[in-house]
C-alpha cells in the first residue's frame, strides 16, 4: 500500500510527539513518587501508558503503509518543582498534540486517506479529552 509522503511525515511527527509524551509522563511519575505523592505518580504513569498506546497505533499504521516507524529526536521531559508546574507542562504538551492531530487529520482527509484520517481523528479526540482533564485538575489544584 502506498501513502502520500506528507501523510507519512505527519504520522512520523505524531509518533515522535507520542514518544515524547511517554517520556515526559513517565519522568514526571518518577518525580511524583520521589515527592511521596503515590496517587499523582500512578495517574502520570497511567497517562504514559495511554500515550504509549497511541504510539503503538501509529506504528501499526506506518507498518501497514510499508514504512519502518522512527521517532525523531525527543526533547527533554518537562518537569517542575511543584504539581502545578507539572500540570502546566502537560497541558502545553497536550495542546500541541491537539494542534498536530488537527492538521494531520485535515491533510489525510485532503489526500483521501480515510484510514489514516480516522486514526488521527480518534487520537485527536483522546488528546482533546486530556486537555479537558488537565484543565479540571488545574482548576482543582488552584481552588482545592
Amino acid at each position: 500500500m502506498s501513502a502520500d509522503p506528507r501523510t507519512l511525515g505527519w504520522l512520523m511527527r505524531a509518533l515522535t510527539h507520542e514518544m515524547s509524551a511517554v517520556q515526559q509522563y513517565l519522568a514526571q511519575s518518577v518525580l511524583a513518587r520521589l515527592w511521596g505523592d503515590e496517587a499523582l505518580a500512578q495517574k502520570l504513569r497511567h497517562e504514559a501508558v495511554e500515550e504509549l498506546e497511541h504510539a503503538e497505533r501509529l506504528m501499526e499504521r506506518l507498518i501497514v503503509l510499508g514504512v519502518a516507524p522512527s521517532a525523531g529526536n525527543l526533547p527533554p521531559a518537562r518537569l517542575g518543582r511543584a504539581v502545578e508546574e507539572l500540570l502546566a507542562a502537560d497541558r502545553r504538551l497536550e495542546v500541541d498534540a491537539v494542534r498536530l492531530y488537527q492538521e494531520a487529520a485535515a491533510h489525510a482527509r485532503r489526500m483521501r486517506d480515510t484510514d489514516s484520517a480516522a486514526l488521527l481523528e480518534d487520537i485527536l479526540r483522546e488528546e482533546a479529552a486530556h486537555v479537558q482533564e488537565l484543565d479540571a485538575l488545574m482548576t482543582g489544584e488552584r481552588h482545592g
